[in-house]
């Protein structure tokens, strides 16, 4: 069963012009990686909050991910323009 992740973040003040283009440049390794459906990002400028909305086929995937990018410095560099780590939580699509 695919997995739904968000992942929301607090963009440090005047770093989203900076964010921005990082972002542009990452996201197609993050819909090419394996087991990634699609990546959505949503941004309120007002509370500088970003949300990640991300489909995979699993949650094992997703965090393959997580390890991945743990290791080759992408995460430590997103999280330069951030003011902590990522809330991130995992759902599952409920047919009702």
């Amino acid at each position: 069963m695919n997995v739904w992740v968000t992942l929301e973040l607090t963009v440090r003040d005047g770093a989203y012009a900076d964010l921005k283009p990082f972002l542009e440049e990452k996201l197609p390794a993050v819909r090419g990686f394996d087991g990634a459906l699609s990546v959505s990002i949503l941004f309120e400028e007002t509370s500088n909050k970003l949300l990640l909305l991300e489909e995979w086929k699993s949650q094992e995937h997703h965090q393959a991910y997580i390890a991945a990018i743990s290791e080759n410095g992408v995460m430590k560099e997103l999280l330069s323009y951030m003011m902590g780590p990522p809330d991130v939580q995992y759902y599952h699509r409920v047919m009702i």
